[in-house]
């Protein structure tokens, strides 16, 4: 099995709404794909940790997945609503809300940048080696983090996600725009299972691409392993 994850890297005060990509697995390790039709197995999924603070409000114009406003500060910026909107807001918009949540927030926004990022690189690469995790794709963005990563043979997707976070936010944590108690990550990470080799090859797409879109560098992480049912990657290593 499979996962990806998102992360992120903003920090923030908010009552963990934020998470931070990282991955997931949850069901037996694969090796190849099973002989049972794949509709009766989970192999990947998708999971995402935002960072604390400037990533994700209860009443975010685009749509979230609360339920509830536990700031009661933070009602004036608009009521919620459940759910992706179908209208999305512009660029624009979604700054100028920004801009009024983040003096509305417990604690300052900290975005990572080049240093931060590698520090979590390095910290995620430690994990990965020291409990034998597969990634087929990582991205480590301003406020937040992707990553797919395959299904552990012992290691259930909670556990995982715990191992990923607990160990960047510590890695964070030695910088003095965190310090001990900056929140990092937010406590809710999200996740979607990737049932079919066509959506563990669309999702490592997504994350290889996500770095473009935010205006950085490719990113190509050594602690990143080929995946076999990646047919693009193979072709282009093949020349």
């Amino acid at each position: 099995m499979v996962m990806s994850w998102k992360g992120a890297g903003a920090v923030r005060r908010r009552r963990k709404r934020r998470t931070i990509a990282i991955c997931k697995i949850e069901t037996d390790m694969v090796c190849d794909m099973p002989r049972k039709p794949l509709h009766l197995r989970t192999w990947c999924s998708r999971r995402i940790w935002c960072s604390w603070g400037m990533d994700w409000f209860p009443n975010d114009p685009r749509g979230s997945g609360s339920c509830e406003i536990g700031k009661p500060e933070l009602r004036d910026l608009g009521p919620i609503h459940l759910g992706r909107k179908e209208d999305q807001p512009t660029r624009d918009e979604l700054r100028a809300f920004f801009r009024a949540g983040e003096p509305l927030l417990n604690h300052n926004v900290v975005w990572l940048d080049h240093e931060l990022r590698a520090a979590v690189a390095c910290a995620f690469a430690d994990i990965i080696r020291s409990h034998g995790y597969t990634v087929w794709a990582c991205a480590i963005l301003r406020n937040h983090a992707h990553a797919v990563v395959r299904t552990h043979k012992s290691h259930n997707s909670e556990q995982m996600w715990h191992a990923f976070a607990q160990a960047s936010a510590q890695a964070l944590r030695a910088f003095p725009a965190l310090g001990t108690g900056h929140p990092v990550w937010s406590a809710r990470p999200y996740k979607v299972y990737l049932k079919s080799r066509h959506a563990v090859r669309t999702r490592i797409g997504y994350v290889q691409r996500n770095p473009e879109k935010e205006g950085l560098p490719p990113q190509a992480w050594d602690f990143v392993s080929h995946c076999p049912w990646d047919v693009n990657r193979a072709d282009c290593e093949k020349h």
